[in-house]
């Protein structure tokens, strides 16, 4: 058998949460955006900068599926943009904000 050295991959420089050495903190605390038309009774959407992948979109799924009244999540990825998710369920603002951020990214307002 032949000893190879291996190179280990870089680590992504794009921001995300899940890939970033660190996430961006510096961001304003999250807002609520205003219900559209067709959503689920007792739904509201946030939206989330610093989500890039798959593995971002479970961290927040997992996040803030563990709130105690949440019924559902839905996350529509928008990869190195502002990500929309929607939370159904009877769970304020304020905490639906602190589960994202939990998960190492950013409510923005």
């Amino acid at each position: 058998m032949e000893n190879t050295t291996r190179t280990p991959l870089p680590m992504a420089t794009t921001g995300c949460a899940c890939c970033a050495p660190t996430p961006d903190t510096t961001s304003a605390a999250g807002q609520e955006v205003a219900s559209a038309a067709g959503m689920p009774a007792g739904a509201s959407t946030y939206r989330v900068e610093g989500m890039t992948c798959g593995h971002c979109v479970a961290s927040v799924m997992e996040e803030v599926s563990a709130l105690d009244g949440v019924t559902a999540v839905d996350v529509d990825l928008v990869a190195n943009g502002v990500t929309t998710v929607t939370v159904t369920g009877p769970v304020s603002s304020n905490t639906v904000r602190s589960a994202i951020k939990e998960a190492g990214y950013t409510p923005t307002d």
